[in-house]
């Protein structure tokens, strides 16, 4: 079972206003493993935003939900911290349970806002972003991507090129299922409604959540907004992406065809596997090999 450290304090706001313990505007999901040097200013950063955005209002009663899966690194204690200089932050700490996409589930569950996004704990997802993101969540807009693919975005120019391999091909892979333009981007939101007809079906161990909760929420392609972002370099601690990671990628693809397209699905997977291996082949080892 997962122990919640739940540690809500009266005061846990900036002191600038109060705040209620049993309800909030909106939430911020942020899940993490050995990421303690980056929590305070992944948090600082967010109520700094939430506090010099023109709809300040909007965000009066935020709060950050970190899901750590037993790190021990530290985190809890940082969050205590914060919480005594009154920011209105919470740490889940899960003892048996472990992934990205299960430690997503959790914390929009435990969520008490009706808007609620999800970012990494890396800084790789601007927290100045997160105000714009909220605010894309409308009754008409239940579900919101951060983009790094919208017009006058780049990523950091340092971003090694097998990475951007690797999500362009990721992109690929997904676009019969979705017509969102960055599905991989883990910077996302959904409204509770959207979330609660998805919770059933949701696949939490799956290697991309938000492309999870965009086929099985039943949110039609004209109630998604995309609000573009810059991609950066990760701050601190070390990046999650490996071999097992990519392969856990696949699995949730095929069991998305299947539950979208039916089993004939997997053919058509195959396919696009495929078309992915001659893409690296003729864009990449190709030219390395006989350029």
């Amino acid at each position: 079972m997962s122990i919640a450290l739940d540690m809500d304090a009266a005061k846990s706001r900036k002191p600038t206003s109060s705040s209620s313990s049993s309800t909030a505007s909106c939430s911020v999901i942020v899940p993490a493993f050995r990421e303690n040097l980056n929590i305070r200013p992944l948090v600082t950063r967010l109520f700094q935003a939430f506090a010099s955005h023109p709809q300040a209002s909007e965000f009066r009663d935020a709060e950050v939900i970190i899901v750590d899966d037993n790190s021990r690194d530290g985190s809890v204690e940082t969050v205590s911290t914060l919480q005594s200089e009154g920011y209105n932050v919470r740490i889940v700490v899960r003892t048996s349970e472990r992934g990205l996409s299960s430690a997503v589930v959790r914390g929009f569950r435990e969520a008490k806002g009706e808007r609620m996004i999800c970012m990494d704990a890396d800084l790789q997802h601007p927290p100045e972003a997160v105000p714009d993101l909220l605010l894309a969540i409308t009754d008409r807009k239940q579900f919101v991507l951060g983009t790094r693919y919208g017009a006058g975005v780049s990523m950091d120019k340092d971003w090694p090129l097998h990475r951007q391999i690797i999500s362009s091909g990721a992109r690929m892979l997904a676009r019969p299922l979705t017509t969102a333009s960055d599905p991989m981007s883990g910077f996302f939101g959904i409204s509770k409604r959207a979330f609660a007809n998805a919770d059933q079906n949701i696949n939490a161990q799956g290697f991309k959540i938000a492309l999870d909760l965009l086929v099985k929420s039943g949110v039609s392609a004209d109630a998604i907004a995309e609000v573009p972002f810059s991609f950066g370099l990760r701050q601190e601690g070390e990046s999650k992406l490996d071999g097992k990671v990519m392969l856990k990628y696949l699995e949730q693809l095929a069991e998305l065809y299947r539950y979208r397209f039916g089993l004939l699905a997997i053919v058509l997977v195959l396919l696009l596997l495929l078309v992915l291996a001659l893409y690296v082949w003729a864009h990449v080892v190709s030219p390395v090999l006989f350029g």
